[in-house]
């Protein structure tokens, strides 16, 4: 690879990233472990910043660490078609439309229970959002929110 080794911290300014996540990387694999200098210091080659770069990338559009080894492993890999990656990408879009779906669903039983309380000067012993939250009573709508009981929730008087 052409270009000057990296130190440690010149990877980790550039990339945008702390020296302890590059660490944390080696350990996962994700990056592999450069050789180090007699000193002792980490000698990392050019492109561990753009991997880097990859791994914060790809994590922010939500793969998690595993995933994203199995990126890294297809990337390395000219044996592999750019149709599994499609699929992986894929695959997440739709594990993020299930979270869409189950934030949406908490989200209406949320302002279910901020409409029964009409009047915000209630007592907090009688707050009817404390109630439901303590008894695991659902609002009339929220199917698809996890509960313990089904009890209709008191407005506040």
């Amino acid at each position: 690879m052409p270009g000057e080794p990296l130190t440690t911290g010149q990877v980790a300014r550039a990339a945008g990233v702390h020296v302890e996540t590059l660490r944390f990387y080696e350990r996962r694999g994700l990056l592999p472990k450069p050789p180090r200098r007699r000193s002792g210091y980490r000698q990392y080659p050019p492109d561990a910043v753009r991997i880097v770069r990859f791994i914060k990338r790809a994590q922010r559009l939500g793969f998690t660490l595993d995933e994203i080894a199995e990126l890294l492993a297809l990337r390395d890999d000219d044996r592999r078609a750019c149709s599994e990656v499609r699929g992986a990408a894929e695959h997440k879009i739709a594990e993020i439309d299930d979270k869409i779906r189950a934030l949406r669903a908490m989200r209406r039983a949320l302002a279910e229970l901020v409409a029964t309380c009409a009047d915000g000067d209630a007592s907090v012993r009688r707050c009817p959002i404390l109630e439901a939250l303590a008894d695991g009573r659902p609002s009339r709508r929220s199917k698809d929110v996890p509960t313990t009981r089904t009890r209709e929730v008191k407005p506040c008087k």
